[in-house]
C-alpha cells in the first residue's frame, strides 16, 4: 500500500512539472507568432497605428474614446490624430484644417531600424504637408507601440497605442 501511494505521488509531481512547461512553451509560440506578424507588417509597409493614449507636452495624459489613427501604406501616409497643446506662430484652431493633426502625404521619408530587442524604430518626414511634420514611431514585438509627433508650429505630443494590419481590427 505505501508503494502504491509513492507511486501515486511520483506520478503526479511528474504531472505537474510538465504541465506549465507546455504552458511556456505555448506562451513563447504565440510571442514568436505575434513578432513574425509585426516584422511583416513593419516591413510591407502597410499597417495603421492605432492610438489609445495620448500624451501633450504640458499636460495629462487623456484616454482616446474616438478612433484615431495613423495610416502607413508604400505610397501613402495619412493621419487624423487629435491635438492638445500650444500651438505657435501662423497655427491657430479656427478652421478644420488647424484642428488636430490630419494630413494626407505622399511624399514622405520612411526609415526602418530593428533594435537588439526586437523592436523596431520608424522615423517619417512628411515633405508635401503644411506643417513639416515628423514622426518617430517605435514599434515592440507585441505589436505594441509608440509615436511621437514633432511639428513646426505646435509643441510635441506622444501617442501610445498598437499597430494592426490594415483593414483588419485588433484581436
Amino acid at each position: 500500500m505505501k508503494t502504491l501511494i509513492k507511486i501515486f505521488f511520483v506520478a503526479m509531481v511528474a504531472f505537474a512539472a510538465t504541465v506549465p512547461a507546455k504552458a511556456q512553451s505555448a506562451k513563447a509560440q504565440k510571442e514568436a507568432k505575434k513578432a513574425a506578424e509585426v516584422k511583416q507588417l513593419v516591413q510591407a509597409k502597410e499597417y495603421i497605428f492605432q492610438a489609445n493614449y495620448m500624451y501633450p507636452l504640458g499636460g495629462g495624459s487623456r484616454y482616446l474614446t474616438t478612433p484615431y489613427d495613423l495610416t502607413v501604406m508604400p505610397d501613402t501616409v495619412e493621419a487624423y490624430l487629435p491635438y492638445f497643446g500650444v500651438a505657435y506662430s501662423s497655427a491657430g484652431y479656427n478652421n478644420n484644417e488647424d484642428n488636430g493633426i490630419k494630413f494626407k502625404s505622399t511624399k514622405f521619408d520612411y526609415n526602418t531600424s530593428a533594435q537588439k530587442n526586437g523592436s523596431y524604430i520608424i522615423r517619417i518626414k512628411t515633405n508635401d504637408t503644411r506643417n513639416g511634420t515628423q514622426m518617430t514611431l517605435q514599434v515592440y514585438s507585441n505589436g505594441n507601440a509608440d509615436l511621437s509627433v514633432i511639428s513646426q508650429n505646435r509643441q510635441q505630443i506622444r501617442f501610445t497605442g498598437y499597430i494592426k494590419e490594415r483593414g483588419k481590427t485588433k484581436a
